[in-house]
């Protein structure tokens, strides 16, 4: 499970440094606060996105992500709170590797005459 926890961390350090960067170059509190807010907007809505498109259980996720409590009010199902103020430490976003599952899947075509081809596309 720590592996997990590291590759989400690398994942998501390439949006925190982002972030940081924006809080380091933009003068105005008004305009960074509001882009931050932007950002984080974008991301709890993709993250909703996925696990109402993909029935991902949130207690599946919960061991991957740092705070539980942050997870409950990403996914709309808790509430931010003033003790959510909290460092957030800089981590360096270097090559992350991911091991995706190879899938392959079969396909096979019929004629119009509704007979099966002899051979499928690639096994021939």
């Amino acid at each position: 499970m720590r592996t997990h926890r590291r590759t989400v961390a690398a994942l998501a350090a390439i949006g925190i440094n982002a972030a940081r960067d924006l809080y380091r170059t933009v003068p105005s509190d008004t305009v960074r606060v509001a882009a931050l807010v932007e950002i984080s907007a974008a991301a709890a809505a993709l993250a909703r996105t996925v696990v109402k498109l993909r029935h991902l259980d949130p207690d599946l996720i919960a061991p991957h992500v740092s705070d539980r409590t942050d997870l409950r009010a990403v996914l709309g199902r808790g509430r931010w709170l003033p003790t959510m103020v909290r460092h957030v430490p800089a981590l360096t976003a270097g090559p992350v590797e991911l091991v995706a599952p190879s899938v392959r899947r079969r396909v096979a075509r019929r004629k119009a005459g509704g007979q099966l081809p002899l051979f499928v596309d690639g096994d021939r």
